[in-house]
């Protein structure tokens, strides 16, 4: 039976190294093969300095970045011996064909329509293009994941009210998936190795030079996308799945990290060890937090919820002492906007343009 690896049993100063991140002595502790009991490689480990440091190198990341290394210490029968992934633990990503995502391919949702209302025919086909998105036959919108090397990881549906692009429930919840319901049918086996990833992610090959913005919400990163096209637009899914996994593919990058309103000390602690693990020059934008108010913040709006309210008003004026709501606004937004004068700034810092 295969033995997985595992940290370090502490039996005294001997077995704590020095910390190949920030240097400090007696803190490493290294990972052991459990098959063999023999260190795995001299920066495969963990460093006991969490807040300080937080540097993790994993077994299965070590082997994902060396899948041509073979360890003489790794056993079995010659030609028949197990690859160090399979030793690791490590499976086969799952993937999707290609063609559910080219069969998908709409623009018959209910939150394409719901864009209608303050993006152009072109923006549309635009991200419409950029992101692959599709359609099911009830109007939900299916968010591919995508990955650097063009595989499909899987596929993210939602339904949305076409009126207030708000995110309809139903009876499993609020989102469904592609591969779930592929394993239902019996397409993909009941063991599917499902490995998210980005949102976008298979821009990042397309745009090497280009500044990585990242945002929660696949929502978000459409509409951003549609207004700053300069620059690649990802979507974690949620605050918490702004991973170290994930973040290998941003490695030489620029990236800039927008949390949703009350995401950002997560956020920004989540940066400092992206950093330092993925080796990406990664900031956390202030925008939000520096003009929210308290209603904004209870709500936990994000960036393209700014974007939209200010879209939607076709009749803005720039140049007015104050700032002016001359379409009808829900009353909850109204009274957001004459609250926060300081929406002004986000429009000037944003560059918006009426449409």
């Amino acid at each position: 039976m295969f033995k997985p690896p595992y940290l370090q049993p502490y039996k005294g100063k001997a077995t704590r190294h020095t910390c190949p991140a920030c240097g400090a002595k007696e803190s490493f502790t290294l990972y052991i093969s459990g098959e063999t009991n023999e260190l795995i490689n001299s920066k495969v480990g963990k460093c006991n300095r969490e807040s300080k440091c937080g540097y993790h190198y994993t077994p299965k990341q070590y082997f994902l970045d060396n899948p041509t290394f073979s360890p003489p210490f790794w056993g079995g029968r010659e030609g028949l011996s197990p690859s160090p992934l399979e030793r690791a633990g490590v499976r086969s990503v799952g993937t999707i064909p290609f063609s559910y995502v080219e069969r998908s391919a709409s623009y018959q949702s209910n939150f394409v329509r719901f864009l209608c209302e303050f993006l152009t025919t072109e923006q549309i086909r635009s991200i419409g293009d950029k992101y692959a998105i599709g359609a099911t036959k009830n109007k939900e919108i299916i968010y591919w994941q995508i990955d650097t090397k063009g595989k499909v990881r899987t596929g993210k549906i939602m339904q949305y009210d076409p009126l207030t692009g708000k995110r309809i429930k139903h009876e499993s919840g609020a989102i469904d998936w592609v591969h779930n319901k592929l394993k239902k049918s019996g397409t993909l086996p009941e063991d599917y190795n499902l490995q998210q990833c980005f949102f976008g992610e298979h821009l990042l090959g397309l745009h090497p030079e280009a500044v990585v913005c990242i945002v929660e919400s696949e929502k978000s990163a459409l509409i951003s996308a549609a207004i700053f096209p300069v620059h690649i637009w990802l979507a974690t899914g949620g605050i918490g799945n702004l991973t170290i996994e994930k973040c290998q593919v941003l490695k030489g990058r620029n990236v800039i990290l927008y949390p949703d309103l009350n995401g950002y000390n997560k956020w920004l602690d989540k940066a400092i060890e992206i950093k330092k693990q993925c080796g990406c020059n990664i900031s956390v934008s202030t925008l939000l937090e520096d003009i929210a108010t308290p209603e904004a913040k209870a709500q936990g709006l994000d960036l393209a919820d700014y974007m939209i309210y200010q879209l939607k008003n076709k009749h803005y004026e720039k140049n007015a002492d104050t700032t002016q709501v001359q379409n009808h606004y829900t009353p909850e937004l109204q009274s957001m906007i004459e609250k926060n004068k300081s929406l002004e700034i986000l429009i000037d810092k944003l560059q918006l343009e009426e449409l």
